[in-house]
């Protein structure tokens, strides 16, 4: 696309010229800007670096953030400022691991009052949601262990070194290092059942779920397998490159329970309204290829029954999260779920995760097929599935 001077696209090159001119002390030019389609209120363009005095990459990708974020999304923090100020420590973060371990682009540059990131080009890469729509079967699992096996990567790096992020907050100006979605949980809590008997005629919770759900909801801050995460792993924030998977956005993140970010993908990526079917064979690959990576520092998962007990934990959380997101008719919400081509209508999403928290839980016998009443599928009299401890 070509730029105009008074247009946002200049401006954002524009900032991004001065920003790299300040950094080299030569004049830098950047042409050719392609929008790369940023969500939010966020400009997203690959530049090419036209002038290049200190052998800057032939291209880079430009990341600006013009005003507060859509608080209306999950796992949001109160305002945009805070989301900008997070990911430029997040990825400071991640410049300091070992290239291998790095689980997105480089951080080459950054303005904070200009809420800037100048990043390198991940080149042409493949989104993961075009990869796990591949017919080929194979494909699709091989796609889904290397994505495992990259977020086990990164845990096993980052482990022991929230101190670390925590001062790179406090440089940025957020003292406060906790999760994002740690504040709703205690609102989702009290609410889910209440929607569950109001929209679907639940019936019955038992207390012994509720305080299962609860004690998930401690991953966020408290999990005994803290790593860091970029958290917003949507499927739309992954692709495949030459050099293997890698993680966009980092605006929420931060160290939780690392069981968190594996389960995301086992359950169909709660943050988003999507589905794309899991066997529970292909589950458990996915499964071991994270545990290969992460067993060292963390021993007792090699336990099948305590990885199992933790991995259903996470998914609990995660089923539990997303009908508080999106099973209200809530259509500011829905509209800003991001749309992709594992993208369902929200009831398919919402009933697909409850039937595999079920299934999962049956077969690792972490709950009894029984216990939830009344839950309906799409038409009246269909259960969508019981479960109890």
């Amino acid at each position: 696309m070509t730029a105009t001077l008074a247009d946002p696209v200049s401006e954002v090159v524009a900032a991004a010229q001065l920003l790299l001119t300040r950094r080299t002390g030569a004049p830098v030019t950047l042409v050719d800007p392609v929008d790369l389609g940023g969500s939010g209120q966020a400009t997203v363009l690959r530049v090419r670096v036209s002038e290049n005095p200190f052998q800057l990459p032939r291209t880079l990708v430009i990341k600006q953030v013009r005003d507060a974020t859509d608080e209306s999304a999950p796992g949001a923090e109160i305002g945009g400022p805070s989301a900008f100020l997070r990911e430029a420590a997040s990825y400071q973060f991640a410049n300091a691991l070992a290239t291998d371990s790095r689980p997105g682009p480089e951080l080459l540059a950054y303005d904070l009052k200009a809420r800037l990131l100048v990043l390198s080009d991940l080149g042409d890469a493949s989104p993961i949601t075009a990869l796990l729509k591949h017919s080929d079967a194979a494909s699709v699992t091989n796609s889904l262990m290397a994505m495992a096996q990259a977020l086990g990567r990164m845990h096993a790096a980052t482990v022991g070194r929230e101190d670390d992020f925590a001062a790179l907050l406090r440089r940025v100006g957020l003292p406060d290092s906790a999760d994002g979605i740690s504040a709703q949980i205690p609102d989702a809590l009290a609410v889910v059942p209440r929607m569950l008997a109001d929209d679907l005629g639940v019936d019955h919770m038992p207390d012994a779920l509720l305080e299962r759900v609860a004690r998930s909801g401690r991953l966020f801050a408290h999990g005994a397998f803290r790593a860091f995460s970029p958290s917003d792993l949507c499927p739309d924030n992954i692709i495949v490159n030459e050099e293997g998977v890698r993680f966009l956005d980092y605006e929420w993140g931060g160290f939780r329970d690392a069981t968190l970010d594996i389960t995301y993908a086992l359950a169909s990526f709660p943050g988003c309204l999507c589905h794309f079917d899991l066997s529970a064979a292909r589950a458990q690959a996915m499964i071991d290829a994270w545990r290969s990576e992460v067993v060292g520092i963390w021993p007792h998962l090699a336990d099948d029954t305590v990885l199992a007990t933790k991995i259903l934990d996470a998914q609990l959380i995660w089923v539990w999260l997303t009908t508080y997101w999106f099973l209200p008719n809530n259509h500011t919400r829905i509209a800003a779920a991001r749309a992709h081509h594992l993208s369902v209508p929200r009831s398919d999403a919402l009933i697909s995760r409850w039937t595999v928290l079920v299934d999962q839980a049956t077969r690792t016998g972490g709950f009894r097929r029984r216990g939830i009443r009344g839950a309906r599928r799409a038409g009246p009299g269909e259960e969508m599935g019981t479960l109890t401890l």
